[in-house]
């Protein structure tokens, strides 16, 4: 099987769950926003935050003080809905990216079924890039959610990458990826891939999505997002969120993502 190797392999480190364990303790640490600035120190290209409607992790304070804080981009993820469409317009983040939600779900569990609500979605993504934010569409890997995506006219797509985090020994899902990948590229899509993707998948280099190049710095590659590489929370004298083999495990992980540029 042959693989698409991105240009520049470009890492995006999500915080969501820094925020649950913040939520679960009802305190205000750990604080999602130090991690943040933590992976960027280790040199992460980009964070990722996912403001859910019922504000289990990621609150609404927290991406204000992300859109402050980050240096680097902050990639929103968000359902289609109103509130969360005027929440994008005020804080402008570099890129949005929308989900599904459902509020049983521990976490999402698969793509945006682009095939439902068509005009709804188009209506927002529409109003996303009138104000200058970039628009992607978390979505399975199949030709014709990627076919959808294009359609719609999203900047981007993120394939879900679920199924092969979870059963890495499978080769059909490795497949599915590459397929949707290379397809994504020829629609002219910049192609993401994210959702539980693990440490030692990004080391051993498992995923290369396709992408297009953009004539901006800071937009060329695609983003992995590396679920769940942040487990232990601040101390009381407020050091660093990452310890040990966690910090070390984001600074290899990011260090993986810039090697695979050169």
């Amino acid at each position: 099987m042959t693989l698409f190797r991105a240009p520049y392999q470009r890492l995006y480190v999500n915080i969501d769950h820094v925020a649950t364990l913040r939520q679960a303790r009802r305190a205000d640490e750990p604080d999602p926003v130090a991690a943040a600035l933590e992976c960027e120190r280790a040199g992460a290209d980009g964070i990722t935050a996912h403001l859910r409607e019922d504000r289990r992790h990621i609150q609404d304070d927290d991406v204000e003080r992300l859109m402050s804080a980050v240096k680097t981009v902050l990639n929103l993820e968000m359902a289609n809905t109103p509130e969360m469409l005027l929440i994008a317009e005020r804080h402008r983040p570099f890129q949005i990216t929308l989900v599904p939600e459902r509020r049983e779900e521990v976490t999402t569990e698969g793509g945006l079924d682009v095939s439902r609500d068509i005009a709804a979605l188009k209506a927002g993504l529409d109003r996303m890039r009138a104000v200058g934010i970039r628009t992607s569409l978390f979505i399975n890997a199949s030709r014709e959610s990627i076919a959808r995506s294009r359609d719609l006219g999203a900047d981007a797509i993120e394939l879900h990458t679920g199924s092969y985090a979870f059963h890495p020994e499978l080769t059909s899902t490795l497949q599915a990826l590459a397929e949707g990948a290379r397809y994504g590229r020829e629609c002219g899509l910049a192609v993401h891939a994210g959702h539980a993707v693990r440490c030692d998948a990004i080391a051993g280099s498992a995923i290369r999505p396709a992408a297009n190049i953009s004539r901006r710095s800071h937009e060329t590659g695609s983003p992995m997002h590396a679920s769940d590489v942040m487990r232990t929370p601040p101390d009381r004298a407020g050091r660093s969120p990452l310890r040990g083999s966690d910090r070390g495990a984001c600074r290899s992980s990011c260090a993986t993502a810039r090697g695979a540029r050169r």
